[in-house]
């Protein structure tokens, strides 16, 4: 990701996918944060598109097995169409796209839209799910009926989810290239599910044995850069509550505020990263715009702030001094 980039914000204020109101306000409680300005300072030109409006979707206009069990069936498939068709514009614009949620719901649109544009471009979509939760429910085997824990299994292919999405059809996501990193709360037909699908889970557990760089670093290590869009989907609850506390689903445990930043600056140093969903901020639930603030300065983190400039020689020797580590550990 070197160089300035033009970054297109587009904040989607979405709470209708999860129990608890307040994430609606999540992307004007981001741009207060001051999330462009750091952009800017960073030397990146930043176009906010606004918010998007939703389009009008009926529960009854929706297959009856979602909306029976599915919580605002209706308004979550409304602000997701509406949210692909915003997302694929900028990305056709050759914007970077930063997406404010809103619930975990909007990911559906937003990485859809994504998933559609690499296709287009040749380009290998990897998706990289930071999140105290796997969000890999359906709607037959979620215990809540909310939309915003079954985001991951809908960009999987899952068929009774499609719908929500109406006419728009993208390439499912192939679940070797989905790394689930900070879970901590998952469901036990959630679990299940995740193991048959094989996707790659990452849990507390790991980081607390190998450390955040040890287990990106895997990650990162087997993408090609030539051909990889890596989209980075952040929830404010992959971070511990102590240090995030505006979320609706916290669950103790999750990243300290070092951990986050480091995750942030390895992704930077990468530059695969494409695409970035910020999402579950409740403002109504924060502490002062403290988490707002905090999400706003690990995006800044991932977009090039740093506390030292790293020539490329440094960059060298941190990473020789990793893999003498790894090999020796």
């Amino acid at each position: 990701m070197a160089g300035p980039r033009d970054i297109g914000l587009l904040g989607i204020p979405l709470e209708a996918g999860g129990a608890v109101a307040g994430t609606l306000m999540g992307p004007a409680a981001l741009r207060t944060a001051g999330l462009a300005a750091r952009l800017t300072g960073l030397g990146h030109r930043v176009h906010d598109h606004g918010d998007v409006t939703p389009e009008t979707v009926a529960d009854h206009d929706l297959p009856a097995e979602i909306a029976a069990r599915c919580r605002s069936a209706g308004t979550v498939a409304g602000f997701v169409r509406a949210a692909h068709e915003r997302a694929l514009s900028i990305l056709e614009a050759g914007q970077m796209p930063v997406f404010m949620g809103g619930d975990h719901s909007i990911s559906m649109g937003t990485v859809s839209a994504v998933a559609r544009h690499c296709a287009a471009t040749g380009r290998d979509l990897v998706l990289l799910w930071l999140d105290a939760h796997a969000d890999f429910n359906t709607p037959a085997t979620s215990p809540s009926g909310n939309i915003h824990g079954m985001p991951v299994a809908m960009l999987c292919g899952d068929e009774s989810l499609k719908p929500l999405l109406g006419k728009h059809r993208f390439p499912p996501l192939a679940p070797e290239n989905v790394h689930l990193f900070g879970l901590r709360s998952i469901d036990q037909e959630e679990r299940r599910a995740i193991a048959l699908n094989g996707l790659d889970g990452i849990d507390m557990r790991l980081v607390d044995e190998f450390g955040v760089s040890v287990l990106l670093r895997r990650i990162l290590a087997d993408l090609d850069p030539a051909r990889t869009h890596l989209h980075v989907s952040l929830d404010v609850d992959f971070l511990d509550p102590a240090v995030a506390p505006g979320a609706g689903t916290p669950v103790p445990g999750g990243a300290t505020y070092r951990e986050a930043h480091l995750v942030m600056e390895m992704l930077h140093d990468s530059g695969l990263v494409g695409s970035l969903d910020i999402v579950e901020l409740n403002p109504f639930l924060d502490e002062r715009g403290r988490s707002a603030v905090v999400l706003a300065e690990l995006t800044a983190s991932l977009f090039g702030r740093s506390v030292l400039d790293r020539p490329a020689g440094q960059r060298g020797i941190a990473r020789a001094a990793a893999t003498f580590a790894e090999t020796t550990s």
